[in-house]
């Protein structure tokens, strides 16, 4: 952050502000002063007891060209890299250090990781890390941290409903703003601040989105945009809580068409990139610190992980921390350990780490694109349905449902992610643009090829059945 630092306090949950630190973390952070304390004060067990020698893990090498691809067509045989932690030596976290009782923040190893990965893509001034069980607990963190009974929160129209239902139980009511195929609309964010009615309670003081990837559209808000939303997050005293798991996989170009040119995806300009060739997070606009980014390894290692962080100012750290402390704790030594080694000097480092996210971004557009070019093939020609290119992450949304599963296919309907409106405030009722279908091209190609054939007779049976429909 730079200039004078903002006062966000007020922004703060009623449980946030009742919470107490956790006592023994606080001893145990004084202990950590001064190297090799005696300590009889925590009952930790001893390191010579952990029944683990060491670790080695043995991942995909990323001295390729084309990484993901090599990985996935050699197998058994594809080449890797090993990395390995001994109980008392390692290159970066030994396991006796990795598997011992930490503070809600994380190992500080693992801390110093996360904080250069974030340096390196984002390069925010005077943030810190907070390690999480992923981005449904970082998520879900933050609405505590910052939600209390009565509370307004702004969102997309369309969301994941898993995170935007965690909210609820705090009392929270959701405000949607509408999207469209370059994500969150500044204008109506903008008209729901300024026409706010009173007696609807409190303005909103939070806003939760998507930027990239958006579940469920695909969209990503252009750069433009995202800096039309954090000026408006100032003027109105807003804090944007930027949920980004599919940061990493922003397509570089749409899919080829005799007018189409290849554009970053989410950029208004190729000069309005990060170096990365990505567009800017909020993060990397925040100047007063109100906003909370939460990151997943989920989309780019795998979801089993469990393993994310979420970076915010000093003040929302300490907040974030305390909770954790008295909570989850922190995450699991496995998952710290492997992260850490995997980005130290012996494992991928940072350069191998977005050698690695680079290749799996053009998997996923290959990907992408071959579903489009079935969805021509085996749907568009019924003329009953148009498909959205997303610009980044691993899904579209379509047209119609019961059909789908009759004939052995699962789609995701868009009413699964649209957030309850309040018919005496809003004008336009979400039910009118609840006419889509989510459809995912992370499987395989034979997955793909299958489903779509299915979807395409499924509308064929449909309409078949609703003429009237076709008419309108």
């Amino acid at each position: 952050m730079t200039g004078t630092p903002v006062d966000l306090s007020h922004h703060l949950s009623q449980e946030a502000r009742l919470r107490k630190p956790n006592s023994m973390k606080e001893i145990w952070r004084l202990a950590r002063r001064k190297p090799n304390m005696i300590s009889l004060a925590n009952g930790d067990p001893h390191s010579s007891l952990y029944p683990i020698k060491s670790l080695t893990f043995d991942v995909a090498s990323v001295t390729e060209k084309d990484p993901v691809a090599t990985w996935r067509a050699g197998s058994s045989s594809a080449p890797s890299h090993s990395i390995t932690s001994s109980r008392d030596e390692a290159p970066v976290l030994p396991v006796r250090t990795a598997f011992q009782y930490t503070t809600g923040a994380g190992l500080t190893e693992t801390q110093q990781a996360v904080t250069e990965l974030t340096r390196f893509y984002h390069n925010p001034p005077d943030h810190v890390a907070t390690l999480s069980l992923g981005n449904g607990d970082g998520v879900t963190k933050c609405f505590r941290l910052l939600g209390s009974p009565g509370d307004h929160f702004l969102a997309d129209e369309f969301t994941f409903s898993a995170l935007a239902n965690a909210a609820v139980p705090h009392g929270v009511k959701w405000v949607s703003v509408k999207i469209d195929e370059g994500g969150l609309i500044p204008e109506d964010l903008e008209n729901v601040m300024e026409n706010w009615s009173e007696e609807r309670g409190p303005k909103p003081h939070v806003l939760y989105t998507v930027p990239c990837g958006q579940n469920p559209t695909g969209s990503t808000l252009t750069v433009e945009r995202r800096k039309k939303i954090y000026e408006l997050a100032r003027r109105f005293d807003l804090l944007i809580i930027e949920d980004d798991p599919y940061y990493f996989l922003q397509y570089t170009s749409k899919p080829s068409t005799p007018e189409a040119q290849p554009a970053p995806a989410g950029s208004d300009s190729q000069s309005a990139l990060s170096p990365r060739g990505l567009a800017p997070s909020f993060l990397s606009l925040d100047t007063d610190g109100r906003v909370l980014r939460v990151d997943s390894f989920s989309k780019v290692f795998a979801p089993g992980m469990r393993l994310g962080f979420i970076t915010s100012s000093p003040f929302f750290h300490a907040h974030l921390v305390a909770l954790t402390d008295s909570s989850t704790q922190h995450p699991h030594a496995f998952g710290q350990l492997f992260l850490t080694e995997l980005l130290g000097p012996a494992g991928w480092t940072l350069a191998g780490f977005d050698a690695w996210v680079r290749s799996l971004r053009d998997e996923y557009q290959r990907r992408r694109d071959f579903f489009l070019g079935l969805f021509e093939k085996e749907v568009a020609p019924l003329g009953l349905v148009d498909a959205s290119v997303p610009d980044a992450g691993m899904q579209l949304m379509e047209e119609l449902f019961e059909t789908c599963l009759d004939n052995g296919l699962v789609v995701m309907p868009a009413w699964v992610f649209a957030l309850p409106a309040d018919p005496k405030y809003d004008e336009n009722p979400i039910a009118d643009r609840m006419n889509y279908f989510r459809l995912t091209f992370a499987g395989t190609e034979e997955a793909m090829e299958e489903g779509l054939k299915i979807f395409g007779q499924s509308l064929k049976e449909f309409y078949a059945d609703q003429p009237k429909c076709i008419e309108n």
